[in-house]
């Protein structure tokens, strides 16, 4: 896939602007992946803790959810219209000031005695997750010689692909060990590391050009990426609705406790990295094909767990198949966006991430009615319902042509 990326990168005419790379590059990749990591960790958090995080704070698992519906509903409005308010400032410091942000909120999350400062922490960290994942979505390619501009590109989409899978295993693990508030804790340390790796490790990073907020809406003129974004969306608000309860179905269905549930997560999370590879490889050559192949693992796997899921052995599996599948999906709908317009890369990514992370909003507040309303098995089949609308706009939509050899 690297050397597929690479050609996207380069037709976008990124070849100016960057720093030297025996200086910066690969500490400065390495530091954004980082980044990506640490903001779609921060947003996931809730997922694993929401029994214990709903009983602390005196909300039934429906409300709790709603902070993971916040997050990504702020991130979602902020990250394209954060990139025209930017200007011309330089991208290093806009990184630096936004992942501040975002540590605030975590330690404002981590300390909430009440539902009502838990939403005003999770606002800010929708606000440095969305800008965050904006900013850094472009500056991959100017740290590195053009050759590399496309491994570089995908090791920092893999921090997010990686922090959907992993994340969330790794904070209900500590969650279960050390409680729910020690695991928004450890992320707000490790926002304080990417933010001085961040300053030390990246150069000056002046703006390319300013984009105004009716040139990155004008982009959705184009079939291609229209369908694209619909891919994402339909693929992100099924997943979410379904996974957001993954813990309390689970619960019900399987009959374990918090250890188990954590185990079964990360089996999920290590199937999930190498479905992060696969699909990177498979998407440069059909995007298409590749994200039909997503969507069918993805809905016959939601939809079997609440019947198939009694055995833990038989859930270790279907989550192993969730992981595989899932694990590719941001990788395969990016690289379907930047096939689509290869030309204006950051403000096609803003729009990635604010469809990507309005998906999650909405499959997470979907999934909540949902669960008070008729139950959280039920959230299952709402889940795979959406991933199938997702498989047939894949096949009937119109897809961008594959990158050359």
């Amino acid at each position: 896939m690297a050397g597929d990326m690479t050609q996207l990168q380069e037709s976008s005419g990124a070849r100016a602007a960057r720093p030297e790379p025996a200086r910066h590059g690969w500490p400065g990749v390495a530091a954004l992946t980082l980044g990506t990591f640490t903001v779609v960790t921060s947003e996931m958090l809730p997922v694993g803790l929401l029994t214990p995080m709903g009983r602390s704070l005196g909300v039934p698992e429906g409300v709790a959810g709603l902070t993971l519906t916040i997050t990504g509903l702020v991130a979602a409005l902020s990250a394209p219209a954060l990139v025209p308010l930017l200007g011309r400032a330089d991208r290093r410091t806009a990184l630096c000031a936004l992942v501040a942000v975002l540590v605030a909120g975590n330690l404002g999350a981590a300390w909430a005695p009440g539902f009502g400062t838990m939403v005003a922490a999770r606002v800010l960290v929708g606000i440095g997750m969305g800008g965050v994942w904006a900013v850094a979505a472009g500056l991959a390619v100017r740290l590195v010689p053009a050759k590399s501009a496309g491994a570089a590109t995908t090791l920092v989409f893999g921090g997010i692909g990686l922090a959907s899978v992993l994340g969330v295993p790794a904070g209900t693990y500590l969650g279960a060990v050390a409680g729910w508030r020690a695991a928004f804790l450890a992320a707000a340390g490790l926002g304080l590391v990417v933010l001085v790796a961040a300053a030390l490790l990246l150069p000056r990073l002046p703006a390319e050009r300013a984009v105004p907020l009716g040139g990155v809406l004008r982009l959705t003129r184009d079939p291609r990426l229209r369908t694209g974004l619909l891919v994402a969306g339909f693929l992100v608000t099924g997943h979410f609705a379904a996974y957001t309860y993954v813990r309390p179905v689970l619960e019900d269905v399987t009959g374990v406790g918090a250890g188990a549930i954590g185990a079964l997560l990360l089996v999920y999370g290590i199937a999930g990295v190498a479905g992060n590879f696969l699909a990177g490889a498979g998407a440069a050559r059909s995007p298409r094909t590749t994200l039909l192949v997503i969507g069918t693992v993805l809905a016959l796997t939601v939809a079997a767990l609440p019947w198939l899921g009694g055995s833990p052995a038989l859930a270790a599996v279907l989550m192993a198949a969730w992981g595989l599948g899932y694990g590719g999906v941001s990788v395969a709908t990016q690289t379907w966006v930047l096939l689509a317009v290869p030309d204006a890369r950051e403000a096609a990514s803003s729009l990635f991430v604010a469809v990507f992370n309005g998906a999650i909003a909405l499959g997470a507040l979907a999934g909540g009615l949902v669960a008070d309303g008729i139950g959280v098995t039920a959230v299952m089949a709402t889940g795979a319902a959406l991933v199938a609308g997702a498989l047939v706009t894949t096949a009937a939509g119109r897809a961008p042509a594959p990158a050359g050899p």
